[in-house]
C-alpha cells in the first residue's frame, strides 16, 4: 500500500501549514499580552494601542503587499513572511519600553498582510488547479494553529513565566511550520533572478465589486476577532458566568468555527458560496442578537454557537472570489481582512468603554449583517467549478488570478507549476 501524497494533498498539507502558523503567531503574542503590560508598565489604553498598532501595520502593508507578490510571487512570500513573524516574536519579547513595543507590533501587521494574501493566494490556486474546494479547510487550520499557541502557552506558564523563553519556543515551531510546508507549495514559474517590468498606470478606484468585497471581509473579521477577544469577558461581566464557566465563551466560538470550516467546504460545493456567506453571517446576526436580548449564560452560549458555526465560512469564500478577479483585488481585500481581525476588538473595546459591553457586542451582530448585506451584491463563481475529490486535474476554463498579483494562472503543468499565460 502506497503511502505517497497526491498532488492535491501535498499542496493542501503545506499551505495548511502557513495557515496554521499565523494563527499560532497571532494567539502566541496575544496570549503573552498581560505580561507585555507588566514588564512595560502600561495602562490600559496604551494596551488597546498597542493593538491597534498591528492593525494599522495592516491596513498600510497593501502596497508593500502589492510589489512583493509581483516581485517574488506567493511561494517566496509566505516562507519568507511566516519565518519573519518568528523574529516577531523575539523582538517583541525583547522590547525595552513601550515605543519599540508598537514599532514591532506595527512590523508584525505588515507582516501578517504579507503572510495572509500569499497563503490565500495559494490556497485559491490549489482550488483553479485541481477543481476541489479546500480554503474552508486550510482556514480551520488557522483555528487548529491558535489552539495549539493557546495549549503552548499553558504548558511553558507552568515552567516559566519568562516571555523570552515562551517566545523562543514559538519561534522554533514557526520555522518548524514554514519547513514543512516548503516542498508542496505550488511554485511560480519565472527564471532565477528576474524581476518581470511592471507598465506605471495611474492609480485607479477598485471596482465596485472588490469594494463590496473588502467590506464583506472587514466586518466578518470584525465580527471573528472580536468574539475571540470579548466573549469571555461577556460571560462573566455580563452573563454572570462563574470563573470555571466564562472560559467556554471562546471555547464555544472556536469549537464550532473549527467544526464548520472542517464541513464548509462540502457546503460550498453543494451549495455555492454566495449562499453559505449569506446564511452564514445571518444566523450570526441573529443568534449573537439572542444573546444579548435573552440574556444569561445559556443563552450567551448558544448564541456564541450562532456566530462561530454562521462566521466561519466568510473569508475563506471571500478570499477565493477575491482571487479569481486577478489584479490587485487579492491583496487589497486580503489587507481589510487583516485589519478588521487585529483593529476590530480593540474598537469594540473603545465602544464597550464608553458604554457597555453589551453595546460593543450590539456593534458584532451589526457587522455579520453588513457581512449578509456584502454577500448580495458579489459576483460569486458557481459552486460547481469544485464537486468533489474526483475532480483531481484542472479544468480548461481555470482563470484564477494568483501567485503574482495581477498574472493570470493557467491550468497547471504536470509538476503543478504556476504558469504564466
Amino acid at each position: 500500500m502506497s503511502l505517497a501524497l497526491t498532488p492535491f494533498r501535498r499542496s493542501q498539507l503545506a499551505t495548511g501549514a502557513l495557515f496554521c502558523a499565523l494563527g499560532f503567531q497571532y494567539a502566541t503574542w496575544a496570549s503573552r499580552i498581560p505580561a507585555i503590560k507588566t514588564d512595560l508598565g502600561l495602562t490600559p489604553a496604551q494596551v488597546g494601542v498597542l493593538l491597534m498598532a498591528a492593525g494599522v501595520g495592516a491596513s498600510v502593508s497593501f502596497p508593500v503587499v502589492t510589489y512583493l507578490m509581483r516581485r517574488v510571487g506567493s511561494r517566496l512570500l509566505s516562507l519568507g513572511s511566516a519565518l519573519a513573524l518568528a523574529g516577531v516574536l523575539l523582538a517583541l519579547a525583547a522590547a525595552p519600553n513601550y515605543p519599540t513595543a508598537l514599532l514591532v507590533l506595527c512590523v508584525d501587521g505588515v507582516l501578517v498582510g504579507c503572510l495572509n494574501t500569499a497563503m490565500n493566494a495559494q490556497g485559491a490556486a490549489i482550488e483553479a488547479r485541481h477543481g476541489r474546494t479546500t480554503m474552508a479547510k486550510l482556514h480551520a487550520t488557522f483555528s487548529a494553529g491558535s489552539l495549539l499557541a493557546a495549549l503552548l502557552a499553558s504548558a511553558v506558564l507552568t515552567a516559566t513565566s519568562s516571555v523570552m523563553a515562551h517566545f523562543v519556543v514559538a519561534a522554533v515551531l514557526l520555522g518548524l511550520l514554514a519547513a514543512a510546508a516548503q516542498g508542496g507549495l505550488l511554485p511560480d514559474d519565472r527564471p532565477a533572478g528576474s524581476a518581470r517590468k511592471q507598465p506605471r498606470t495611474a492609480w485607479r478606484m477598485p471596482a465596485r465589486v472588490t469594494l463590496w468585497m473588502c467590506c464583506a471581509m472587514a466586518f466578518g473579521t470584525v465580527t471573528e476577532g472580536s468574539m475571540n477577544d470579548w466573549s469571555t469577558l461577556y460571560m462573566e461581566d455580563v452573563a454572570g458566568a462563574s470563573g470555571q464557566i466564562a472560559p467556554l465563551g471562546i471555547a464555544v466560538v472556536s469549537g464550532m468555527m473549527l467544526l464548520a470550516r472542517i464541513f464548509a467546504d462540502g457546503w460550498r460545493s453543494r451549495w455555492g458560496d454566495g449562499r453559505v456567506v449569506l446564511v452564514g453571517s445571518v444566523l450570526a446576526c441573529a443568534g449573537l442578537a439572542f444573546a444579548l436580548v435573552a440574556g444569561g449564560v445559556l443563552p450567551a452560549l448558544i448564541g456564541f454557537a450562532c456566530v462561530g458555526l454562521g462566521i466561519a465560512a466568510v473569508t475563506p469564500c471571500v478570499y477565493v472570489a477575491a482571487a479569481r478577479q486577478g489584479g490587485n483585488t487579492l491583496p487589497l481585500v486580503a489587507a481589510m481582512g487583516t485589519t478588521g481581525l487585529l483593529a476590530g476588538p480593540p474598537l469594540i473595546g473603545f465602544v464597550a468603554d464608553a458604554s457597555s459591553l453589551v453595546w460593543g457586542l450590539a456593534l458584532v451582530s451589526l457587522s455579520a449583517l453588513v457581512v449578509a448585506v456584502c454577500s448580495t451584491r458579489i459576483d460569486w463563481e458557481p459552486g460547481e467549478a469544485a464537486t468533489g475529490p474526483e475532480h483531481d486535474a484542472p479544468g480548461p476554463e481555470s482563470d484564477v488570478r494568483v501567485a503574482e498579483g495581477n498574472v493570470p494562472v493557467s491550468e497547471g503543468d504536470a509538476d503543478g507549476s504556476l504558469r504564466q499565460v
